[in-house]
């Protein structure tokens, strides 16, 4: 019963209102994602890199949403998007990263609106504060904030940590108790640091894991140049059934690539604007352009990638007979690269999911500062709640697990998207104020009081902190 609910929201209702969100933020701000591209960069360029005593960086922001959003879901849910869809669902997944970039650009920019200043260093934020401050709800936020706790705190840790133990296992021979443990041990160190701990291990290492990924994606790439042309034409024939796509034709690859494009970029899902709040800038839009940033490197870069790496092999069977998952990419890069590829594969996947880990106990972290009653032993309760279920997630099945989280992540969702269909004329009222500063040639600032008049009435909005 279970399974059957989790899979009629995600394979209807939840796509269907993620994609209704994209579409309206991106015909209203005449596609933003596409014309100011450019602009994103140039935010990126010129952006205080280090923080301020206020915040940390926008960049700093944008390393910790990356670190989240880059991890399995690159490496195996490439692979199983491709076995079940065919190779078409990529095209799909393009198509939800485009719609996505908008909306996790919106998300973000109103997280920075209606942040709140949280202790004496950091700003706190995202869907549950932009319900309660923007939208005055009350019950709405709270559910958001259990779900989210319930959902990435612990549930998807727990998913991670099982992943990483068992590919160590796999790759290594090393026993899963022993990699749990040290894994453990090291995010006690990341954890207890906070935010700005999180923030500066996420600068270091999240560059270096994409980049390292890509090097391994390009070297492949390279290799097999000739067959570059063949594998991206099977793309494009598969998605619109001009080729049969493994799995059911163009509904499955539709289906799948949406799935899979919506749950690796996690744009919509209300997750990464609580770390855009933390961030300090001068305009609540830099931010979301800086954001829907990691949306285009998570999907279009890095999920091609894999995708490339798979189809240009020839473990990937066009009689749909082939093995899934994770697996299917480690044979892939194997194939490519030799023994060594295996390794490599599992090493990556340690990276990816040791900064998830970190930036799903951010998110369990925000969701408890939205109770300010709880008082200050919660959170250090909580970030011990998470070292146990890493320890003991590592040596565990956890399909049911994995299954509750679906659940749960799937009405988390549905939340974080009403309230961004409530927030629409808002959202659009600070594009507007952002692009008519561009227009006269300033560098975009943000005060409450400037805000156009179709926007909801400044009253309304919590002071200056």
């Amino acid at each position: 019963m279970l399974l059957t609910v989790t899979d009629w929201l995600w394979s209807y209702v939840l796509i269907t209102a993620l994609l209704a969100v994209g579409v309206r933020f991106t015909v209203g701000s005449r596609a933003v994602q596409v014309r100011l591209f450019r602009r994103t960069l140039s935010v990126l360029s010129n952006i205080d890199w280090k923080g301020s005593d206020r915040g940390i960086s926008s960049f700093q922001a944008l390393a910790v949403s990356v670190a989240g959003r880059v991890g399995g879901g690159n490496i195996a849910g490439v692979a199983v998007a491709i076995t079940l869809g065919g190779p078409g669902a990529l095209f799909w997944m393009w198509l939800i990263a485009l719609l996505g970039m908008s909306t996790s650009l919106f998300e973000c920019a109103l997280a920075q609106l209606y942040k709140r200043r949280h202790g004496d260093e950091t700003f706190r934020g995202g869907p549950a504060y932009v319900m309660r401050y923007g939208l005055g709800w009350r019950v709405i936020p709270v559910i958001y904030s259990v779900l989210l706790l319930v959902t990435i705190g612990f549930g998807f840790n727990a998913v991670q940590s099982y992943v990483v133990t068992t590919s160590i296992e796999s790759a290594f021979g090393v026993p899963a108790a022993l990699s749990g443990a040290v894994m453990t041990a090291m995010m006690a160190i990341i954890l207890f640091g906070g935010i700005r701990r999180l923030a500066v291990v996420s600068e270091v290492v999240v560059p270096a894991m994409v980049i390292g990924y890509l090097v391994l994606a390009i070297w492949v790439l390279i290799l097999n140049f000739t067959d570059i042309p063949r594998a991206i034409a099977l793309i494009f024939s598969s998605a619109f059934g001009l080729e049969q796509a493994v799995g059911g034709g163009v509904a499955a690859a539709v289906a799948q690539g949406a799935r899979r494009g919506l749950f690796s970029n996690e744009a919509g899902l209300g997750t990464v604007p609580n770390v855009a709040a933390a961030a300090d800038v001068p305009h609540p839009m830099s931010q979301g352009l800086v954001q829907s940033l990691s949306v285009f490197i998570d999907t279009v870069i890095l999920c091609t990638a894999t995708a490339l790496i798979i189809l240009m092999s020839s473990v990937y069977g066009s009689d749909g007979q082939t093995v899934q998952g994770v697996v299917l990419t480690q044979m892939a890069v194997a194939e490519h690269l030799g023994p060594i590829g295996e390794p490599l594969v599992s090493i990556a996947l340690v990276l990816f999911a040791t900064t998830t880990i970190a930036y799903n106990a951010f998110l369990g972290e925000n969701s408890i500062a939205y109770f300010e009653r709880l008082g200050r032993w919660a959170v250090p309760v909580f970030r011990l709640s998470v070292l146990v279920m890493i320890a003991w997630a590592s040596v565990q099945d956890l399909g049911t697990v994995f299954g509750f989280a679906d659940l749960t992540m799937a009405l988390l969702a549905l939340t974080n998207l009403l309230a961004l269909w409530a927030l629409y004329p808002v959202a659009i009222s600070l594009l507007r104020h952002f692009e008519q500063q561009l227009e006269a040639g300033l560098a975009p600032q943000f005060s409450r009081d400037e805000m156009p008049e179709e926007a909801l009435d400044p009253a309304s909005w919590p002071s200056e902190q």
